[in-house]
């Protein structure tokens, strides 16, 4: 295997990193990078079938400790977002994961979902009066934020009033998925788990006393076979909702509305089928601009047992990086892969993964972002950026924007 170094956090790369992805999916698909201790996968075949495999997972220390896998003792700085890392179903392997996923999908539930569709739609509309006189605003912070943001709030049954609690908290937070960050980060990360926890844990506390229709309150009662989430295990799954329940969507929103800035053709058609209220063609784009820039562009998976991989030796204690940005755009998987083609009529994109970790918030997020472009865009037939160049927040995994200043 060869070695190279991809520094993924070069504003460059993050600014455009597909020219870049598409050189090395072609020279060099699978490589080591010495600096990050990584086996980088960049197609899509690859990418798809190691999220399958068992025997790569999301934790390693249930297998190997500190010791056996060389690591230093663990950093004080990040002791309490460590053991909210060790109680969420995301970072964990069966069966813990299989007993925190059936809990949580009980709840979570398709019904539940659903049942959020006219309130995003009013949400949605909300955020469009408020700033439709003006006739400009930041997508980003004006709305593209604040829905999400909102949604998962009310679900999880946050009161109005604390909600600007949550954006800030998971902010800090997700900085710890980067590769790199800071020692400041690191205490700023694990002050936000501090504060989050002690927010839910007594939110839990009120909900046992006075139950609600929330999911926060169903996550209380919920059961099965005598089995019920512990009070750790509780709060740091409704974290974890919050963080995985907005960011894709945050994201997906501004990366969407960017693509289609760039491409006249695509934006035509996401007006005229907005204007005519044609729902199924909203279904199929919002996938698509999944696809073509992906919102959460790496995940990481760790080797459980040794296996080889296409000749390749990948050793328990390995860490793989899976570049779901490049799988997307493969073009041994999609035809025209640096189009976007808004009703690509097949669509297996990888942005919301494969397997046991498969997104259990992927209906959401796909809900929120479908009813989100169809209702901007029928309300602000004219919206259009209004900047020459988009900056981003500085990290290639959670690859976000700093602002989207727009105007109609």
């Amino acid at each position: 295997m060869e070695t190279y170094h991809l520094n993924i956090n070069d504003p460059a790369f993050v600014y455009d990193p597909y020219p870049k992805l598409a050189e090395l999916r072609e020279r060099l698909p699978v490589f080591f990078d010495p600096v990050w201790k990584k086996i980088f996968f960049l197609r899509y075949e690859d990418i798809a079938t190691l999220l399958r495999d068992k025997r790569l997972g999301r934790s390693i220390t249930h297998i190997l400790s500190r010791d056996e896998l060389g690591w230093p003792p663990p950093n004080p700085l990040t002791k309490d977002f460590d053991h909210f890392q060790e109680n969420h179903m995301l970072d964990n392997e069966p069966p813990k994961h299989t007993r925190l996923k059936g809990l949580m999908l009980k709840a979570f539930t398709p019904a539940r979902v659903e049942g959020l569709r006219g309130r995003i739609e009013r949400l949605v509309h909300g955020l469009i009066d408020r700033a439709e006189d003006q006739g400009r605003m930041d997508l980003l912070k004006d709305y593209a934020e604040p829905l999400p943001v909102t949604v998962i709030a009310e679900l999880l049954g946050v009161p109005e009033e604390d909600r600007h609690l949550l954006r800030p908290w998971s902010a800090k937070i997700v900085k710890l998925y980067e590769l790199g960050y800071t020692e400041e980060q690191a205490r700023e990360a694990n002050q936000a788990v501090v504060e989050f926890s002690a927010y839910i844990r007594a939110l839990a506390e009120e909900r046992r006393r006075r139950p609600k229709d929330d999911l926060i309150s169903a996550l209380v009662e919920v059961e099965e076979q005598g089995d019920r989430l512990t009070p750790d295990e509780l709060v740091a799954n409704c974290i974890l909702l919050l963080n995985a329940g907005h960011e894709a969507t945050v994201n997906g929103t501004t990366a969407g509305f960017l693509a289609l800035s760039r491409n006249p053709e695509a934006l035509e058609q996401v007006k005229e089928a907005a204007a005519r209220g044609q729902l199924e063609f909203f279904k199929l784009a919002v996938e698509e601009l999944l696809r073509y820039d992906t919102p959460l562009p790496m995940f990481e998976r760790w080797v459980l047992e040794d296996l080889e991989y296409k000749g390749i030796p990948l050793k328990r204690g390995q860490e793989v990086a899976l570049m779901y940005a490049s799988g997307n755009r493969d073009p041994r998987k999609f035809a025209l892969p640096d189009k976007l083609w808004l009703t690509r009529p097949e669509n297996p994109h990888l942005t919301f993964g494969l397997g046991i970790h498969y997104c259990i918030g992927a209906p959401l997020a796909r809900l929120e972002l479908q009813t989100s472009f169809r209702i901007l865009f029928k309300r602000l037939p004219n919206i259009h950026l209004a900047t020459d160049r988009v900056e981003y927040t500085g990290g290639f995994v959670i690859r976000g924007h700093k602002a989207m200043p727009v105007a109609w």
